[in-house]
């Protein structure tokens, strides 16, 4: 077999290899997502059944404004910690699709260096110059892309650590909330 049908045919494996390893990646997610959803759905109906029952034994105002205060901070959190774990799902499942095509286009720039090369070896006597002009723009295109992958990766990391600071932010102010409330709970009671 000459080289050239096989090495069609080892890029055609390797692009199947890359889909089926995409799918996995994502489908993946999508099963962790749907995990979580069902572990959510499970966690609310028993929550809501605990829930009314306290409600069905409430016998005046007071336990029922009580009642509601305790019902605010619980359901903050589990919106936020449901908010971080779908996050984490898709952080995952985007590190994992980073990684295949950084390792696609490590592959694609080797195959192009190579057919560079193997240009270099068969061109013409005084095709110096536009050979090393291919292989300086072929450089400089991979600089680039190695550029552009550290400045999408810092970014990344930045967001990451903004949205973590935002969501401390939130738990804190979400369980001050809660605890004025039930402070003027306890202040109503008192008088």
């Amino acid at each position: 077999m000459s080289a050239i049908p096989q090495q069609v045919l080892n890029s055609q494996k390797a692009a199947i290899d890359t889909l089926v390893a995409v799918q996995s990646s994502v489908f993946s997610g999508f099963e962790k997502l749907v995990d979580l959803n069902l572990k959510v759905i499970k966690a609310t109906l028993d929550e809501v059944s605990e829930k009314s029952q306290q409600v069905a034994s409430v016998k005046d105002a007071q336990e029922a404004v009580a009642l509601s205060s305790t019902l605010v901070q619980p359901g903050a959190d589990k919106a936020m910690a449901y908010s971080k774990h779908v996050y984490d799902i898709v952080a995952s499942v985007q590190a994992d699709l980073a990684k295949l095509s950084e390792t696609q286009v490590a592959e694609g720039q080797k195959h192009v260096n190579d057919a560079i090369e193997q240009l270099t070896k068969n061109a013409p006597a005084g095709s110096e110059s536009v050979v090393a002009m291919l292989k300086s723009s072929m450089a400089q295109a991979s600089g680039a892309f190695d550029a552009m992958t550290k400045a999408a990766k810092q970014a990344t990391e930045v967001a990451e650590k903004n949205l973590a600071a935002a969501a401390n932010a939130t738990f804190k102010a979400a369980g001050q909330a809660a605890e004025a409330a039930k402070s003027a709970t306890r202040g109503r009671r008192a008088a």
